[in-house]
């Protein structure tokens, strides 16, 4: 019986720019361009600076830019330091429906040093993304987002099959070091949920960093003859059985070739966990409908998904990380400050004594399930400390699949996150990501 990882191994070697749709294919330069601005912004945070200082130590010279800096290493490492990058400031991509992957920092990480390290083009970046992106989010699907459930953080899970795609499609394996790059992926699944409990946050960064680089660890090792175990994904031993608690073995191929979950990207508009954004939106309308700030607030009560309930609702939050991680506080910090700015969310807000008092008189709730019009449907209700109770409703943000942003609105995002970089020209490199189908070698990118 053909297992499901040569099935997706045979879909990924086989698949060509053509075939893909032309909506696939926009939204996955949408999704490289905003990675790239994420990247960028995340340079020179503390925790990316000792992370890109480990890879100039470690690395041999090499052709992979890591975004955002002048330097480059060679393509396993670059991914690794270019994952951090990603995800260093909760700016980075995900998907609506949710699986538990990171699209763009899963795939643009380990894709940008390699395709440049191979001289690959545009449009064969773009073709192994979408690869990439289809097999990833079948595979998180098939396990029902489930792995979080028992303390995985999926991302660091479902990218390193991601990276092993994109990253073997750049190097031209075939099917059967495909199946074997797959094979090794599965054992360089990383990343526990123990960063939301305690401090020591800026290991939740590590997480996409290992995804992508061992990612490119498994299809280099695949080309050279390495071997892993096909039946990596539905076995025994396999991936569903021991990171997920529950899985459905059958959507690892559903639809595989007719149904683009490349489609199903989501991009943020805070720099917060994706959970903040429904609750965040809420309250900057709330106030901006009834003129009130945040010192006048004296409690909150949100009702939303059950998962902010259960992972989400910290109201003491330890460190940046965890500040991002908490609805209570971005929701606080909303009333507040302005969250469409990403350097709000910082030690200044985390110390900020009148955010920190509104997050600690924050309740979360569960949203009803059977009156909820998305998983992100909310309730939010400010009471003053004049009395007075205000409530509104929110169910989606401009970012979603269903309220992708525009073309503009995506401009605006990356030339904010990249104005203050030196190593680069933001418009010029914009210019090339627009139209990146074009671009004859990936290698001159940011030149």
């Amino acid at each position: 019986m053909t297992t499901a990882a040569r099935t997706l191994a045979e879909f990924a070697v086989g698949l060509h720019y053509e075939v893909i749709p032309n909506a696939a294919i926009e939204r996955a330069k949408t999704c490289i361009i905003d990675t790239i601005g994420a990247m960028t912004f995340g340079a020179d945070l503390p925790w990316s600076r000792i992370m890109v200082e480990y890879v100039q130590r470690t690395s041999a010279p090499g052709q992979g830019s890591i975004v955002g800096t002048e330097h480059k290493a060679r393509g396993q490492l670059a991914a690794l330091a270019n994952g951090v990058l990603a995800h260093a400031f909760e700016l980075d991509s995900l998907c609506d429906p949710s699986v538990g992957v990171h699209p763009g920092a899963s795939l643009t990480a380990p894709g940008i040093p390699v395709a440049q390290a191979q001289g690959r083009s545009g449009k064969e970046l773009l073709t192994a993304f979408v690869a990439g992106f289809e097999v990833m989010y079948r595979i998180g699907d098939a396990a029902r987002h489930s792995s979080e459930k028992i303390g995985f953080h999926a991302p660091g899970l479902t990218g390193v099959f991601g990276g092993a795609i994109v990253t073997g499609l750049l190097m031209k394996l075939d099917v059967e070091r495909m199946t074997n790059a797959l094979g090794i992926a599965g054992s360089l699944c990383s990343g526990l949920l123990e960063f939301s409990r305690s401090g020591g946050g800026m290991v939740k960064r590590l997480h996409l960093g290992r995804a992508a680089e061992g990612g490119a660890m498994a299809a280099t090792l695949a080309r050279e003859g390495y071997t892993g175990p096909e039946t990596v994904l539905e076995g025994k031993y396999g991936f569903l059985n021991v990171f997920a608690k529950e899985s459905e073995p059958l959507r690892l191929t559903k639809g595989l070739g007719e149904e683009w979950h490349t489609l199903k990207t989501m991009l943020k508009r805070y720099a917060c966990h994706i959970t903040a954004h429904v609750p965040v939106t809420a309250a900057l309308e709330l106030k901006a409908k009834h003129g009130f700030d945040g010192a006048n607030v004296a409690s909150v009560v949100i009702a939303t998904n059950e998962k902010v309930v259960s992972h989400h609702n910290i109201t003491e939050p330890q460190d940046t990380m965890m500040a991002q991680y908490s609805v209570p506080f971005c929701v606080a910090l909303a009333l507040h400050r302005d969250p469409g700015d990403p350097k709000v969310f910082g030690d200044v807000s985390l110390n900020d004594p009148s955010i920190r008092a509104v997050c600690r008189n924050t309740t979360v709730t569960e949203y009803p399930t059977a009156q909820a019009r998305t998983r992100f449907s909310t309730r939010l209700t400010v009471t003053l400390k004049d009395g007075r109770e205000l409530s509104t409703e929110a169910h989606d943000y401009e970012g979603m699949p269903s309220r992708p942003l525009s073309r503009e609105q995506l401009r605006v995002k990356f030339l904010k996150l990249t104005a203050g970089t030196k190593v680069y020209d933001p418009q010029a490199v914009l210019a090339k990501l627009e139209a990146l189908e074009d671009l004859a070698s990936v290698t001159s990118l940011f030149d």
